[in-house]
C-alpha cells in the first residue's frame, strides 16, 4: 500500500537558491517536450516517445549550461511526468496537457536517491549532499519510493514523501444496507446523512470573501512590478493559502469521522460532475468553497485503507423527488420545497434527508442486495403508468 507524507522544509539561503533553480529547469524541460511533442505531431504525424525527448537533454545542456547545475535525475522525470499527462488524456481520465507557469505553484519530483535522518531531521536529495533541514511530525514506516519538493505562492518549501508501507490493503465487507449510510452533499448544509444528521457548511471564503476584496483592492493600486505591489500579493496568497488550509483540515476530519468513527461499512454518495456545476455563475463560487471534488477523492482512498465500501450513485438518480416509504415521484418539487409531503403514503419529508435515504437505497440496490431501491423504481413506473391512464 502506498501513503504519501508531507513535511515542512526549512532551507537555508545557498539552498533555497538552488532549489529555484530546480523548479526553472524542470518546468524549461517540460514546457520545452511538450512544445517539441505537439509540433511533431501536428507537422510530421510523429510521436515521440519520452525516452526519445530524454535522448536529448545531454544536447540542451550544451546549449544551456545552467541545467548542469541542477539534478538530471528531476530533469528526466519531469519528461516522464508530461509522457503521463499525455497517457492520462488519452485515456480520458485528464485534460490536454498545460504549459507550466513560473506564477504557479512550483514542484520536482525525485524518484530515486533519496535518504532521511529522523534524528537530526534532515532530507538528503541529489545535489544536497548537505542535508535540507525538514520537521518529520511523523514518521514515514516503509521503502522511500520518491519524493516531490514544493514551493506555494507564499514562499514555503515542502516534501512529499511516497513509501511502500508493504501491507496490503484490508478486506471489504459484504455490501449490507443495514450498514449502509447515504450522503447527500449541498451547499446550506455541507453534507446530509441517511440518519438525519446534518453536518453544517462552514463557509471559509464566503465568511473572509469581505476581507479578500480589501486585500485584493489594495494590491491592484499598488504600481505594477514595485515591490508594494509584491508584498500587497504576498498577503493576498497568504490569506487565500489560510483559507485553504482550514477547509482541508475540515474535509480531513470530516471523512475520518464517517470513515473510522461510524458503525457503516458502506458510504453512498452521488457521483458528481463539478466541473459541469461550475457553470453556473451564480453558484459556482459557493461550490467552489464547499469543495465536493476533493472531499469525495479523500473519502475514496480512506474507505480504501480503512475497508469500507464506497458506492458512489448515478447523478442523474432523482434521489430529492423520491418518496423514500413508497417510491412515488414528485415531479412539481421545486428547489425552493424544503420540506413536502407524499401525495400516495402521506409521509412527510426533509428534502435532504429524503435524498440521503435514496441515495442510500440505490447504492445498495446496485449490487444486488437487500434493499427497496428496486422496489422504488417499480413503484414509480406504476405511478406513472397510472398517472397517464
Amino acid at each position: 500500500m502506498l501513503k504519501a507524507h508531507k513535511y515542512r522544509l526549512y532551507p537555508t539561503k545557498q539552498q533555497t537558491e538552488l532549489l529555484n533553480k530546480h523548479f526553472g529547469c524542470v518546468r524549461f524541460i517540460y514546457n520545452l517536450a511538450l512544445e517539441t511533442r505537439k509540433l511533431n505531431y501536428s507537422g510530421n504525424k510523429i510521436n515521440l516517445s519520452c525516452y526519445d525527448l530524454i535522448n536529448q537533454i545531454p544536447e540542451l545542456k550544451k546549449e544551456y549550461n545552467w541545467l548542469n547545475e541542477v539534478s538530471s535525475i528531476a530533469l528526466q522525470q519531469a519528461i516522464i511526468d508530461m509522457d503521463k499527462a499525455f497517457v492520462n488524456f488519452y485515456k480520458g481520465n485528464s485534460k490536454f496537457p498545460k504549459f507550466k507557469n513560473k506564477n504557479n505553484k512550483q514542484s520536482y519530483r525525485i524518484p530515486a536517491q533519496i535518504k532521511i535522518d529522523i534524528e537530526n531531521n534532515k532530507l538528503f536529495i541529489p545535489k544536497f549532499r548537505e542535508g535540507i533541514k525538514i520537521i518529520f511530525e511523523r514518521k514515514p514506516e516503509g521503502e522511500i519510493r520518491s519524493c516531490t519538493i514544493s514551493k506555494t505562492k507564499t514562499g514555503k518549501y515542502f516534501a512529499s514523501i511516497l513509501v511502500e508501507t508493504g501491507k496490503l490493503l484490508p478486506e471489504k465487507p459484504k455490501i449490507d444496507i443495514n450498514n449502509a449510510i447515504g450522503i447527500d452533499l449541498g451547499i446550506t448544509h455541507f453534507a446530509t446523512l441517511s440518519d438525519g444528521t446534518k453536518i453544517e457548511n462552514p463557509k471559509y471564503l464566503k465568511n473572509d470573501i469581505e476581507r479578500l476584496k480589501i486585500l485584493q483592492r489594495r494590491a491592484s493600486r499598488k504600481m505594477k512590478g514595485s515591490q508594494n505591489r509584491k508584498k500587497a500579493n504576498l498577503i493576498v496568497a497568504r490569506k487565500y493559502e489560510d483559507i485553504a488550509n482550514r477547509r482541508l483540515d475540515f474535509i480531513h476530519k470530516l471523512t475520518y469521522k464517517l470513515v473510522c468513527e461510524n458503525q457503516a461499512t458502506t458510504i453512498c454518495i452521488e457521483n458528481l460532475a463539478v466541473s459541469n456545476l461550475l457553470k453556473n455563475h451564480r453558484l459556482a463560487q459557493e461550490i467552489s468553497d464547499v469543495s465536493w471534488s476533493k472531499f469525495i477523492e479523500i473519502l475514496s482512498y480512506k474507505c480504501d485503507w480503512y475497508g469500507k465500501n464506497l458506492v458512489k450513485v448515478d447523478r442523474f438518480f432523482a434521489s430529492s423527488k423520491i418518496c423514500s416509504k413508497c417510491g412515488w415521484m414528485n415531479d412539481n418539487l421545486k428547489l425552493s420545497d424544503r420540506h413536502w409531503t407524499c401525495a400516495i403514503c402521506g409521509a412527510s419529508h426533509d428534502r435532504d434527508i429524503n435524498a440521503a435515504v435514496n441515495i442510500r437505497n440505490a447504492g445498495v440496490g446496485s449490487f444486488g442486495g437487500p434493499v427497496e431501491s428496486s422496489r422504488l423504481w417499480e413503484a414509480m413506473k406504476q405511478e406513472k403508468v397510472s398517472v397517464t391512464n
